[in-house]
């Protein structure tokens, strides 16, 4: 009797939470890439026409469609830059809104018009389209050039593939884009200061100068009206930031991972996790010979758990903390750290008890648009932290911070300006031990500038016209003593200096003008004055830390003029 009555208060419980958890909603991230519609809706965002989460990115195409609808309602209050620019993007993401019809059907060029009710190829979108009433695909090219001239030569970078999102149902979503890159002469490698995409690069492929690499993203995505799950290969940003985040960037190759977000309530949402990185450390247990004499080799597993905790305590305005991990070792992932709402350091405690632990971080991000027309932002990123340091003039803690604001259309019309400051303290982003520092196949996951740098970013966009953004930007950053994580050093890890004696520097003008010709096609110009340049330091000639950290294409005194045509990202 009393199971039949437990058993009942399950049913009752259940019917009264399945249709919310069943409530309809779809999940397709738009690629960070496309700095075009995430400037619009942060200008958005700081006039306080619509509210959005920008310390988390990729954004969803359907969550763009409904913040883009939301500011339609609003269009009294924009512009007429603002909302022309906004009716083209409604028309690029309409096929995300549940329920709507294909929005290219009825369109002057459709190549299918006389063939199909439910598939389109326009001119506007360049790309099959296609759906019905279960059913919706997009599938659209890929191609690129940029070419770069400087006194040291001309760089060629080419790249094309193809890219695909679907739609299934009232909640599953399914995305996928292949991009062949090749580039004359290879400017982002481990270890670079630079804000440039890295890759897994074949050098001399075919005899050619350069290099070529592959970058493969796609997922599958299950989605309810308050959150989404999701199993993907792809790329991340936490962190507001204008000039690189300092929690998780997107510059190094993507990799597998699988994620969940949460927004039971208005007032907080949630972010987690688990993502299996290429620790590129030869496993020579796991390594052997084949039959005919060649060597296989294995890498050590690498994975990283994280999370991220998010409080809107007024409208416009949120609080963020979360925590990650890096992890190895552990026989492959460990059901522990695929619990998405832990405190991952206390349960390294307890599964590395008297042994090495693994590396653990801990986070924090504030956004603050309560006047209109301004953001302000900051972002604390831990990597150690010990209170018996503080107050110490002789040690440090772990950290990198980082402090910014946008002031947007005023007092100027359709002009933007920003400044960011970031500043990270010796040793943070690195490890004592290889196969557990804050990277994936090298490419530090953390600030572009790693450890014991400092930088000062600004930058002025014009927005006269629709789609159509000429921005002017400089920043000064340099890189300070570079030291080495070794616990058994004559210094002791938390005493190196802090931010002394210059091994780089990096002094910047750029001058860039984008237009996005039709959806999914971009024309860019950009003007760069640079002059990076090494200093002799700790034993150490200028020239070791010019090569160490920059390209050699962009050493010392460089003015460069960039021109780049895409179709797609």
């Amino acid at each position: 009797m009393a199971l039949s009555i437990q058993f009942k208060r399950v049913l009752l419980v259940m019917g009264f939470l399945l249709p919310h958890i069943l409530s309809p909603g779809q999940a397709i991230p738009e690629h960070v890439s496309n700095e075009a519609i995430y400037s619009f809706l942060d200008e958005l965002a700081t006039e306080k026409i619509i509210t959005i989460h920008s310390a988390v990115k990729p954004y969803t195409k359907q969550l763009i469609y409904r913040k883009l609808a939301q500011a339609q309602k609003a269009d009294s209050l924009l512009n007429m830059r603002q909302r022309k620019e906004l009716s083209f993007y409604l028309d690029a993401y309409t096929l995300w809104n549940n329920g709507a019809a294909n929005p290219y059907l009825d369109e002057k060029v459709n190549l299918l018009k006389k063939y199909s009710n439910h598939a389109a190829i326009s001119s506007t979108h360049l790309g099959f389209v296609y759906r019905d009433s279960t059913f919706t695909a997009k599938v659209r090219p890929i191609w690129g050039y940029r070419y770069r001239s400087n006194d040291n030569g001309i760089v060629d970078h080419y790249w094309g593939g193809a890219e695909a999102s679907f739609s299934v149902g009232e909640h599953l979503g399914a995305w996928a884009s292949l991009r062949d890159n090749s580039i004359s002469e290879i400017l982002a490698r481990p270890g670079n200061f630079t804000r440039q995409d890295g890759g897994n690069y074949k050098i001399g492929n075919g005899g050619r100068p350069g290099g070529d690499y592959s970058e493969m993203r796609g997922g599958i995505s299950f989605a309810w009206k308050w959150g989404h799950v999701e199993l993907s290969k792809d790329h991340v940003q936490w962190g507001d930031h204008q000039h690189g985040p300092n929690i998780l960037d997107s510059r190094a190759p993507s990799f597998a991972m699988i994620k969940l977000h949460l927004k039971p309530v208005k007032w907080f949402e949630f972010d987690y996790l688990h993502g299996w990185l290429v620790s590129e450390v030869v496993d020579s247990t796991l390594s052997y010979t084949s039959q005919y004499g060649e060597s296989r080799q294995v890498f050590r597993p690498k994975n990283i758990a994280a999370n991220i905790y998010t409080l809107h305590p007024f409208r416009n305005t949120s609080f963020s903390v979360g925590n990650a991990i890096i992890y190895s070792d552990m026989g492959g992932a460990h059901p522990a750290y695929m619990i998405p709402f832990l405190f991952y350091k206390s349960i390294d405690h307890t599964l590395n008890h008297k042994i090495q632990n693994q590396n653990s971080q801990l986070f924090f991000n504030a956004s603050i648009r309560q006047i209109k027309h301004l953001h302000l932002y900051g972002s604390l990123f831990v990597d150690e932290f010990s209170i018996t340091r503080v107050g110490d003039e002789e040690r440090h803690n772990f950290f990198s911070w980082k402090g910014g604001a946008s002031l947007q259309n005023w007092p100027f019309a359709n002009v933007s300006l920003s400044y960011e400051f970031t500043q990270t303290y010796p040793l943070t982003y690195k490890h004592r031990i290889k196969t557990t520092t804050y990277a994936t196949n090298e490419f530090g996951l953390g600030h572009y500038l790693n450890d014991n740098s400092q930088e000062h970013y600004g930058a002025v966009t014009f927005r006269f016209l629709p789609k159509l953004r000429v921005k002017m930007a400089y920043w000064q950053a340099f890189h300070a003593s570079e030291y080495a994580y070794n616990p058994s050093g004559e210094t002791r890890v938390d005493e190196f200096l802090v931010l002394q004696d210059k091994t780089w520097q990096n002094k910047t003008f750029q001058l860039t003008a984008s237009y996005e010709v039709w959806q999914n096609m971009y024309l860019k110009l950009i003007y760069t004055d640079s002059n990076i340049k090494g200093f002799d330091t700790d034993e150490h000639d200028a020239q070791y830390y010019l090569d160490l950290f920059t390209p050699a294409y962009f050493h010392g005194a460089q003015q460069t003029i960039s021109m780049q045509f895409n179709i797609g990202f």
